[in-house]
């Protein structure tokens, strides 16, 4: 009579607690250590994005209970003088502090790649701006740029001019919120800049050099096209922080509000559309029509980042 130890042992590989672990089991606990980034980005990212969406089909005071307003919101944006106002402010600083500023840095990056010492010093001086608190540089522009006692009159007055009220007139604001922010990233374009000079190889000179080539002609015959990507990636990324710029007119000019520090100074000059998202938001109360502008934001800062990426490319093409 065979007896349970007569019976021959079960093979291992048979067991399935043994089989290999394939796909996602196999590799859980480097999910599981990257997980915290997903998460943390669902939460404060993803769900705050979907959310705002829903609440621009609403009306809400942000306490009370919403109420379906559908397309409403967003045709009263197509009207909304103020809202194209704010664009149109938006744009024009846009457009004063980033092309100097683009200039600027390739300057600046020319002359570092072609220092011999000190180039360590020259770069964490120019990318200092940076990482300065944007509030203490405003500050600082707004007693630069003041009507009475401003560095910017006193100069002015030096050479016989007479004195701007920078501060409570339309393009005096948008000179000095401008001159804010191409200060601000001059240098760290310039140190992108640098990287991509450092990238293209020194026997293109060389032959343009044994070719006759002036120093003009070998800028714009070799460096400019060789760093087209790299003005590229400048462009798009000073289009995206320009066109959302806040901080700067914000603090630049809150000594000149009067109902409200994001009006953006006297006559609505310096009221970029951020600003105009957080007054109709947190001063009006209407984050219905406040998450309607800011998704009007959004399709304005990828409108004009299609262009800018468009017309390099083009350029590249030709």
């Amino acid at each position: 009579m065979a007896t349970a130890l007569d019976k021959p042992p079960a093979r291992v590989a048979d067991d399935p607690r043994n089989r290999p672990r394939t796909g996602w089991r196999k590799y859980w606990h480097l999910y599981a250590a990257i997980s915290p980034f997903y998460l943390l980005f669902l939460g404060f990212g993803l769900i705050p994005v979907g959310f705002s969406l829903y609440v621009s089909f609403h009306r809400w005071d942000g306490l009370g209970s919403m109420e379906w307003a559908g397309l409403a919101q967003y045709r009263y944006l197509l009207t909304d003088t103020d809202f194209w106002h704010s664009i149109g402010n938006t744009v024009i600083i846009w457009a004063l502090a980033t092309f100097p500023m683009v200039f600027l840095a390739m300057v600046t990056a020319v002359m570092l790649n072609s220092a011999v010492r000190f180039k360590n010093v020259y770069r964490f001086a120019y990318f200092l701006p940076n990482v300065t608190s944007v509030v203490a540089v405003a500050i600082i522009f707004g007693s630069v740029f003041s009507t009475n006692f401003g560095l910017m009159n006193a100069l002015l007055q030096a050479v016989g001019l007479d004195q701007v009220a920078w501060l409570n007139t339309p393009w005096g604001i948008k000179v000095a919120i401008a001159t804010l922010m191409t200060w601000q990233w001059t240098g760290y374009n310039a140190i992108i800049f640098l990287a991509g000079l450092q990238t293209i190889p020194s026997e293109l000179y060389e032959a343009a050099k044994v070719d006759g080539a002036n120093p003009f002609q070998t800028f714009f015959r070799i460096t400019l096209p060789m760093m087209r990507p790299v003005l590229l990636f400048v462009l798009v990324v000073s289009t995206v922080t320009g066109l959302q710029s806040f901080s700067e007119p914000q603090v630049l000019l809150q000594s000149t509000a009067n109902d409200s520090t994001y009006a953006g100074g006297p006559g609505h000059s310096g009221q970029t559309m951020v600003l105009y998202f957080f007054q109709q938001t947190f001063d009006n109360n209407d984050f219905g029509y406040g998450a309607a502008v800011a998704w009007g934001i959004f399709l304005v800062v990828i409108l004009f980042s299609i262009v800018n990426w468009r017309l390099v490319q083009r350029r590249g093409e030709d």
